[in-house]
């Protein structure tokens, strides 16, 4: 569950949504240009987590944190939404709400574990008083032959699941999807933190009903804050979808930093220990899903497709007022098809593949050069709804610039040295967003550097050009991409546009970065797409294909 950075008393939330209530009812709404066309959103209100996606009988079903009377945190339930192939949606029945005693005060996120047998049961987190006394609690199908699922049910017998007095009983939440061990028990986690020190404690159960905490967490990590939203699952060594021989992923979503972060390790399954590989940073220095807006992700397995699908919440970045205008707030990434790199160093995501089903009318832009300072527009397509693809080449990686060790953080690199400012290699990519004479854009853009042993490569997604309001919060997001560009000489970027949402994948989907942005001129049909380059080598745009996109059916 994610909270808001300041945490509140309830009945200060009543009294928010009052205001809120009242605040929409005097302006008006006029959110209409910057809700997305093929992302997934509610019609009206606050949305945050994702919870307990899954695949089951042939429909896939979509829960997500919501406050159905109001756009900021409160009130929260579970909303339902179903579908057939991930991309259209129809929202159903409220699946969970307070009702109980061991859930009156908050239904937070959690998990669904689909059990053989029996069909799918819910985990998640209740608070249970005005103190956020969080406890785990259970809900099953109150009809398992219903296709859809429409009505959940709490049973007082077996709730509250999981009582635990000896943790931090305010900072206990977000059960993950279950697994069997080979032993005959269930294990799941759940999040925590101990004077600083996140936390995934394991809970073990014979019989999902009765369930009890194993000695030792399955892991944990000092100085890193509280871990929410833990998330922990097996990746084949060998292709694109779940097999033998496997690593395993442990995802937590950083309370302090509001990011993702993974590592990619070992399970030791007789010791229920987690061990990460050595090849990236465990903490806040580490790996991470998607460096832009882009929290609280929750995956699963397909297996209609064999495959895990990531779902991951994309918040806004514009002020409460700016919510309450458009009546909406919160979106949720396009799912994401996950797998281990090659190198087994870090995971690749790309958009599901049904997405393209949605790819209208195409346009091609095959060996076009960019000197210095050019920029050059990608026409024919609706460019405030887009999906672009686009290999970039070069020839030479001489001017490449020097690469400073101070330069760790990426996020800080993009803000030194952003799309307007001259480079050997690069900036070049995409202006995305862009008015006409580009008083706004939104640039995505590599730009390369050279160290004693390698060249290192960012990927930058810039806000800071986004919008004509000078009091939105634009940031730069920026991530270092593990690609080796001696060989041939060329990268790829994919980004899907959407009104208020850049979404790109670098790489290959090596490295991400979500946007949310706010343009002023850059709306509906006075868009524009641009292919750019301001570094002193030469760029090819070797291949470009843009599709316009039609809209996702979600209701």
């Amino acid at each position: 569950m994610a909270l808001p950075s300041t945490k509140m008393p309830v009945v200060f939330y009543s009294m928010v949504l009052l205001i809120i209530n009242n605040c929409i009812e005097a302006v008006s709404v006029r959110g209409d240009y910057h809700r997305t066309g093929f992302h997934f959103q509610p019609l009206k209100n606050w949305m945050n987590d994702p919870n307990g996606p899954m695949y089951y009988n042939g429909v896939y079903h979509l829960f997500y944190q919501y406050n159905p009377n109001g756009t900021v945190w409160g009130n929260i339930v579970w909303a339902h939404s179903v579908s057939k192939d991930l991309i259209n949606w129809n929202g159903i029945e409220h699946a969970i709400y307070p009702s109980k005693p061991f859930d009156k005060f908050g239904c937070w996120s959690g998990s669904a574990t689909i059990i053989p047998g029996k069909g799918p049961v819910i985990l998640y987190t209740g608070v249970i008083d005005e103190n956020n006394t969080q406890v785990q609690c259970y809900a099953e199908p109150e009809d398992p032959n219903d296709p859809l699922l429409r009505r959940w049910v709490k049973p007082d017998k077996l709730n509250p699941a999981v009582v635990d007095k000896d943790v931090n009983h305010t900072e206990f939440r977000d059960p993950t999807t279950a697994w069997w061990g080979k032993d005959g028990h269930w294990r799941m986690l759940v999040g925590s933190v101990r004077k600083r020190r996140g936390i995934a404690y394991l809970y073990r159960s014979k019989d999902f009903k009765t369930w009890v905490r194993a000695k030792h967490p399955i892991h944990s990590k000092g100085g890193t804050g509280m871990w929410e939203c833990p998330d922990f699952y097996p990746v084949s060594v060998i292709g694109n979808v779940v097999g033998n021989p496997v690593k395993h992923v442990l995802k937590n979503s950083l309370d302090d930093t509001k990011f993702d972060y993974y590592t990619v390790g070992t399970y030791l399954e007789d010791k229920d220990r987690y061990v990460p590989d050595n090849t990236s940073v465990d903490g806040w220095g580490g790996l991470r899903y998607d460096y832009g807006n882009f929290y609280a992700s929750k995956s699963f397995f397909d297996p209609s497709k064999n495959r895990r699908i990531l779902w991951g919440w994309a918040n806004e970045c514009d002020k409460p007022i700016d919510n309450f205008r458009k009546g909406w707030a919160g979106i949720q990434a396009i799912p994401r098809t996950v797998w281990l790199d090659f190198t087994g160093r870090q995971l690749v995501q790309w958009p599901v593949e049904e997405l393209n089903s949605l790819r209208g009318k195409e346009v091609n832009i095959d060996n076009q050069r960019l000197e210095k300072g050019d920029y050059s527009e990608v026409k024919g397509i609706t460019a405030a709804q887009a999906d672009v693809e686009v290999t970039f080449s070069f020839s030479s990686l001489d001017k490449a610039e020097a690469y400073d060790p101070k330069w760790v953080k990426a996020q800080d690199l993009c803000a030194q040295k952003g799309s307007k400012l001259q480079g050997g290699v690069g900036p070049f990519g995409l202006l995305t967003l862009a008015s006409q004479n580009l008083e706004e854009f939104t640039p995505v853009f590599f730009r390369v550097f050279k160290s004693p042993n390698k060249h290192i490569v960012l990927l930058c997604s810039d806000a800071r050009s986004s919008s004509l309001k000078s009091d939105l919060y634009k940031p730069q997001f920026a991530g270092f991409v593990d690609v080796d560009l001696a060989a041939d000489k060329k990268i790829s970027l994919r980004s899907l546009i959407d009104h208020s949402v850049v979404e790109s994948f670098g790489a290959g989907g090596k490295t991400n970065i979500l946007s949310r942005v706010y343009p002023e001129l850059a709306v509906m049909n006075q868009a524009h797409l641009f292919v750019f380059n301001n570094g002193t080598e030469p760029i090819v745009v070797q291949n470009l294909k843009a599709w316009s996109m039609i809209s996702a059916d979600i209701k």
